[in-house]
């Protein structure tokens, strides 16, 4: 299967679809995004806090695909920000993987409370720069978060993975993406935890398309320009999810879907602390 891609601000590409690893311990990450990559994902994404970063290396490892084809994800933890906590950490998450770079490094959460974002994203420049890292960006930040970085070192984010579902479609934060030339990504994209893949205007879009609810929602993510990055250790849900650009929602469709009252499912950037 062939997947679109996106032009990031920095230069390189980004899958339309990837593979989420959460929560997935190192066994079956290694099963999973072996499986996925020869399936057809080019896109895996990880964090140091799933604790599965050495499972989704092996699995890397595993695949037949060349490394320069996979678009590898993680992400700096709470208990990192400052600057030469992010280089120790990232060197961590790097000697997990098992890789000499990484393609896509993100600082988890803001914690505005703790104010050391800032910090952070310096060294990951540094990182940047020193071609350990493609590509710097950021996870459940807001505009005003992004703003700052932007003011304080001259480097906007070239990704922002941002809960978003039919749930809460983020309108206000994609546009303001856009308008900066700033990738989204989209986690928790089928509403993890809720009813949603049951809804009725759902399962009556999915019907038309003789598709899967499922890959109803996934599509309605891509059609809007995101990138989601579905969990799944399944092979044939992996398939089935990944299978989402050979169809095409009308407006009404995409409107349906998005068609119900807003609510996050996991925390405010302003206040949820993860360390």
């Amino acid at each position: 299967m062939t997947v679109p891609a996106h032009a990031l601000n920095d230069g390189t590409r980004l899958p339309g679809l990837g593979l989420g690893t959460y929560p997935m311990d190192d066994a079956e990450a290694e099963s999973a995004v072996a499986g996925a990559l020869d399936i057809g994902y080019r896109l895996i994404d990880t964090a140091t806090n799933y604790r599965n970063e050495t499972g989704t290396g092996r699995g890397i490892a595993r695949s037949s695909v060349p490394r320069e084809e996979i678009v590898v994800t993680t992400k700096l933890p709470g208990r990192d920000h400052g600057y030469e906590q992010t280089l120790a950490s990232f060197e961590g998450s790097r000697q997990r993987l098992g890789l000499e770079y990484v393609d896509l490094y993100l600082i988890h959460w803001p914690l505005p409370r703790v104010d050391r974002y800032v910090t952070s994203w310096r060294a990951m420049i540094k990182l940047r720069d020193e071609g350990l890292v493609r590509s710097i960006g950021v996870s459940n930040f807001t505009e005003s978060h992004i703003e700052r970085l932007e003011s304080e070192t001259g480097v906007l984010p070239s990704v922002n993975q941002i809960e978003m579902h039919p749930l809460l479609p983020q309108e206000a934060l994609r546009a303001f993406h856009r308008a900066r030339g700033i990738a989204t990504e989209s986690w928790s994209p089928l509403g993890r935890g809720s009813a949603l893949l049951d809804d009725p205007a759902i399962t009556a879009v999915a019907k038309t398309h003789d598709v899967t609810p499922a890959q109803a929602v996934l599509r309605w993510h891509t059609q809007l320009g995101a990138v989601p990055i579905p969990k799944s250790s399944d092979p044939g849900r992996q398939r089935d999810n990944l299978d989402v650009f050979g169809f095409e929602l009308t407006p009404d469709e995409l409107a349906s879907i998005a068609h119900r009252p807003r609510h996050r499912l996991g925390g405010d950037p302003e206040r949820h602390e993860e360390f």
